[in-house]
């Protein structure tokens, strides 16, 4: 039993929702429960660092004047130029994605508990096949603007990045589980407790 189970993969979950939706705060809580949770972010701060290949990608595609004098991604220039230009940060993703998406699956290879990647654009970047739960938190759009105004983000660019990520259709028909997120912490916390459990149980049933 011990072997076979060394040989299966872990069971895998996507958490995803749009900007200011609180995705985060339900992968801090998944973490805290005891979860093994990767932010894409991060992964793609790694591939950012001098010498990365996401790095490389920057350059080949905006040029060497958006990496800073090291050599690493200068993302408080890559992203208005990005989010100006749809053009260009359709082909940003295009380059990052498959990167980000191999380095989780290289994760993911070394544990066998659950896992979970937070991603805003999961769905969107292809990444559903690879998981065994996708779980979308979701908030109406002036919720999550607001929220994101709130923390420091700029009117103009929150309202950005929100049209920029579409209105979450391919998200919310992909994903497994629907969390609301519209109401008080507390609500939300009970929801992740449940949804901690659920986890457990389905990876019990798939070992």
């Amino acid at each position: 039993r011990a072997s076979r189970r060394a040989s299966l993969p872990a069971y895998r979950v996507g958490l995803t929702g749009g900007i200011a939706s609180g995705k985060s705060t339900v992968g801090r809580l998944l973490a805290a429960a005891g979860f093994r949770v990767v932010d894409a972010d991060e992964l793609v701060a790694e591939l950012y660092r001098p010498g990365a290949a996401g790095a490389a990608a920057v350059a080949e595609l905006l040029g060497d004047g958006f990496l800073d004098a090291a050599g690493a991604v200068d993302t408080a220039t890559v992203a208005p130029r990005v989010f100006a230009d749809e053009k260009a940060r359709r082909a940003l993703e295009r380059a990052i994605h498959p990167l980000v998406r191999r380095r989780f699956t290289e994760l993911a290879a070394e544990t066998e508990e659950p896992i979970v990647l937070e991603a805003t654009l999961l769905v969107e970047a292809g990444y559903a096949p690879d998981f065994d739960l996708i779980v979308t938190i979701e908030a109406d759009a002036e919720t999550r603007l607001a929220r994101a105004v709130e923390r420091g983000a700029d009117p103009a660019d929150a309202r950005a990045r929100l049209v920029a990520q579409g209105d979450g259709a391919e998200r919310r028909a992909a994903a497994h589980r629907h969390l609301l997120n519209n109401g008080t912490p507390e609500g939300l916390a009970a929801a992740v407790d449940q949804l901690a459990a659920d986890i457990r149980r389905l990876a019990a049933e798939k070992a």
